[in-house]
């Protein structure tokens, strides 16, 4: 409950900050500069060492690449059958298909789960979410805006990222069997912690109303499939299919009910992937899926027990 509190104390503290101007108009940005820099490569150091990687670890990964692929495959059919704009279109599968899993999933897995569902939330946000932003969004934004695409740019551009170097760094000490020295590891986990409250005010700061626009049919689309169908079809896969069970599966189904990706968002911008749309897609997102979320929390106590016996 502590935890809960927490985040609802940094949510509203960031929309405070924002609302009466206390902090620069773009201290989000620094906020977000010590999150990727320093905090999460700090939980990724802490936690992937000690993770006992097995066939069921792929699992995690493969949530955020199952959720993508489908919405490049539903919003490109959808596109071409509703003659869509070809930048809309990319719009979408980017905003859709790309969830917040690191700024607002961590903090409310860590909530919920401790650490044994932080640490099954780090698999599906770097080798997941992130490598897929990187790379594959990479190649959706390039199509959909008419670019080419540059593979060493794209290479370079990951391997420059702090959280996905952590994460290999982590990756390497747990295959090498090596652990960190027990103060090192306590002033990670130490770093870490401050994740959900530095994240969360920035996650405050940055949610804007979009009041009258022209691309709320749009945006209703590309929200219901993030918040409701992306979430569902994992569910339905990870419970029937791959028959997973217990925290993981539910950190699995949470994580791809989260929020639009900031990085989605921003790559969708840059790419000239209707900008407006892709802003307003993480401004409404962000607090829709603070009460979505929860929810699915809530209905997955309540069901998964009667689907799975």
């Amino acid at each position: 409950m502590s935890n809960l509190l927490l985040i609802a104390i940094c949510l509203v503290a960031g929309l405070l900050l924002n609302r009466f101007r206390l902090f620069p108009a773009q201290a989000h940005l620094v906020l977000n500069q010590y999150v990727i820099w320093l905090a999460i490569p700090a939980l990724a150091l802490a936690h992937v060492p000690q993770l006992k990687l097995s066939a069921a670890a792929l699992l995690p990964v493969l949530c955020a690449w199952i959720v993508f692929g489908c919405s490049w495959l539903i919003f490109a059919a959808l596109g071409r059958i509703l003659r869509w704009p070809p930048k809309l279109t990319g719009a979408l599968i980017l905003t859709a298909g790309l969830g917040n899993t690191a700024f607002v999933g961590f903090p409310l897995i860590q909530a919920w789960f401790g650490e044994a569902g932080l640490q099954i939330a780090v698999l599906v946000d770097q080798p997941g979410t992130f490598f897929i932003v990187s790379t594959l969004g990479v190649l959706v934004a390039a199509h959909y805006s008419g670019r080419a695409v540059r593979p060493a740019s794209m290479a370079l551009q990951l391997l420059q990222f702090p959280p996905f170097v952590g994460f290999c760094l982590a990756l390497l000490l747990n295959l090498a069997n090596i652990n960190l020295p027990t103060v090192l590891h306590e002033a990670l986990r130490g770093i870490a912690l401050t994740i959900t409250p530095v994240a969360l005010v920035s996650v405050g700061m940055q949610v804007r109303w979009p009041g009258t626009s022209q691309h709320w049919p749009f945006l209703f689309a590309g929200l219901s499939y993030k918040l409701i169908f992306a979430p569902l079809i994992i569910a339905l896969i990870y419970t029937y299919l791959f028959r997973l069970e217990g925290v993981a599966l539910r950190v699995c189904i949470l994580e791809s009910a989260m929020a639009t990706m900031v990085t989605a968002a921003i790559l969708a911008s840059s790419y000239g992937l209707k900008p407006r749309f892709s802003s307003l897609m993480l401004s409404l997102s962000i607090p829709i899926s603070l009460l979505t979320v929860p929810l699915w929390n809530w209905l997955l106590n309540q069901i998964l027990p009667k689907l799975i016996r």
